[in-house]
């Protein structure tokens, strides 16, 4: 029951004192206490009836008030028996703590109040254990079969009045109740939280659900898994990237065994869609593989012209022109190297790479994704933007940006891969042709190395960072990376370090503002003849000219190393 309703039972004598907006708070129980500290008796949802016997002074109030919060009761009422009205400092105190405040006239006892709480909560509780039954039989009745996962979150909402959605590991929206859908969407930032405490969750091996509070509300997490390949993981790394999960707002802690039974029968639901979905998958799956098998083994361009005039109806129907092609390449590694990673990148790569745009059912039916050894390779088609009425050249092409498939799942993914995983890809450039495929799969390749050059647990490369010193430096050996930039930066800063001369701070501005003495004096506060002075001394230091563009060049690739 509700506070709200308690406080519309007149017979009850209860007058509100503050909480207002507290009033949809459940009442699960009732206590009658003037103990100074309660909290052991307390399990939380309980109404709290007292006489303030506990009250001695004005701080007394802040205390027992805290103590309360703390203990998660639903409310406090106060009786007037003893006091001719209930303090200022206990209002106050409730106020700050967000506990709603009753005050019970002194004709009405606080065994009616007892009798009435627990009389309402037992029924309702015997009605919920009665409906559970029901629920069942209607859950396994209208299942995913029946209309997908959305069905299942509308009896949620309709029975239990729940509020919940299916997300992916990423935190991306899969379905809602009409419910859910009725309020406020759940803000993307809210999703992405939810999704990496779910992960965190996961990893640490605790069973479902996980309950987490984000921007002020309880969620309860409960995961889904694939119904076929949980069962066959030896960890939990295999399955925790792929696996769905239901969140639902609300704080499942104290939820009976049947309902709680009840749940885990909507998870079970839903992961029978998750593998439907899967398997609708397999087509594109298996087409990926056999052209990224003819590109792999040097097949003719014609026949890889063949394969993808077969793929392009499949992944853009209705198109009707051969579309451009950009292929992208991650790879998930754990430090034991005990678990297969390609698989896991694949599932990955196919939930990254949903596009936004499309529509129906299956948002990713635009991308073919298959594994080779651990890495995983993506076929993404991109169809060019039409011509202009004016005619001329066909559109752009729009691509794949390696940061931009990053952005809104590098925090949930980096807490599912925790302080023992890594995530790495690289994107190539887009290609429309057979010949330029195979081409574009080494450069994917290569833009994947350098992201795992860099640090960090999720990383990105693009192509065009390949046209780059960027490309090059990560592959410098560590011991040749050391004697390079010792021989020349090392005498500098030993005169730093003795004379405070700024003389590497004032080469990285030399060298940033293209040698220029005017520019390079203004940015550092300096006049040109103390700049030139300063410069004179790093030449004299290093036996190099500052003049010439080679010394330039070796400052330049010393400072990105070092």
């Amino acid at each position: 029951m509700r506070l709200r309703a308690l406080l519309e039972t007149e017979a009850l004598g209860l007058r509100l004192l503050g909480g207002d907006d507290e009033l949809d708070r459940t009442v699960r129980g009732v206590m009658t206490t003037d103990l100074r500290d309660p909290s052991r008796y307390l399990s939380g949802g309980e109404l709290v009836l007292t006489g303030l016997a506990w009250r001695r002074e004005p701080e007394d109030s802040e205390r027992f008030v805290r103590i309360l919060t703390g203990a998660g009761v639903a409310g406090l009422a106060a009786g007037e028996a003893e006091m001719a009205s209930i303090p200022d400092d206990l209002i106050r105190a409730c106020a700050r703590h967000r506990l709603p405040l009753f005050s019970v006239n002194e004709n009405v006892s606080f065994a009616s109040i007892t009798e009435h709480v627990v009389r309402q909560v037992s029924s309702e509780r015997a009605g919920d254990l009665a409906a559970v039954v029901d629920r069942h039989r209607r859950l396994m009745t209208s299942g995913p079969a029946g209309g997908g996962p959305e069905v299942v979150l509308d009896l949620l909402g309709s029975d239990l009045d729940l509020r919940a959605w299916v997300l992916s590991p990423t935190g991306r929206p899969i379905a809602g109740s009409s419910l859910a859908g009725a309020g406020p969407e759940l803000p993307a930032a809210v999703s992405a939280a939810l999704a990496g405490e779910h992960l965190a969750a996961s990893r640490t091996g605790r069973r479902g659900p996980h309950r987490v509070t984000v921007a002020g509300d309880t969620y309860s997490l409960f995961p889904i898994s694939h119904s076929g390949r949980a069962l066959a993981a030896r960890d939990v790394r295999e399955t925790v990237l792929s696996d769905w999960l239901l969140a639902v707002e609300a704080d499942a802690g104290d939820w009976s065994p049947e309902r709680l039974d009840l749940l885990d029968g909507v998870t079970q639901l839903i992961a029978v869609e998750r593998d439907r979905r899967d398997a609708a998958r397999t087509v594109r799956r298996r087409l990926a593989q056999e052209v990224l098998e003819l590109v792999q083994t040097g097949a003719a361009p014609a026949e890889i012209a063949a394969r993808l005039r077969v793929a392009a109806p499949v992944l853009l129907p209705g198109l009707g022109t051969a579309p451009h092609w950009q292929v992208v390449v991650a790879r998930v590694e754990w430090e034991d190297g005990d678990i297969p990673g390609g698989p896991v990148a694949q599932a990955l790569l196919e939930e990254m790479l949903v596009a936004p745009e499309a529509a129906g059912p299956e948002p990713s039916d635009r991308i073919a994704v298959a594994h080779l050894g651990d890495e995983a390779v993506a076929l993404v088609p991109l169809p060019a933007v039409p011509a202009g009425p004016e005619g001329g050249e066909e559109g752009r092409v729009p691509g794949l940006h390696a940061d931009r498939i990053l952005d809104a799942v590098r925090e949930p993914l980096s807490r599912g891969l925790d302080d023992d995983g890594r995530l790495t890809l690289g994107v190539s450039a887009a290609v429309h042709s057979a010949e330029g495929l195979r081409g574009a799969l080494e450069e994917a390749r290569h833009a994947r190395r350098v992201a795992a050059a860099r640090p960090g647990r999720v990383c990105a490369a693009g192509h065009q960072e390949l046209a780059s010193h960027v490309l090059l430096l990560p592959f410098v050996p560590d011991d040749v990376r050391r004697a390079f930039t010792a021989r020349l930066l090392d005498p500098l800063r030993d005169y730093d370090r003795r004379h405070r001369a700024e003389l590497i701070p004032t080469l990285e501005a030399f060298l940033d503002c293209d040698g220029s003495w005017t520019r390079c004096a203004t940015r550092l506060h300096l006049h040109v003849n103390t700049l030139r002075y300063r410069v004179g001394r790093i030449e004299q230091l290093t036996g190099r000219d500052l003049s010439r563009l080679e010394d330039k060049l070796d400052f330049f690739l010393a400072l990105r190393m070092s």
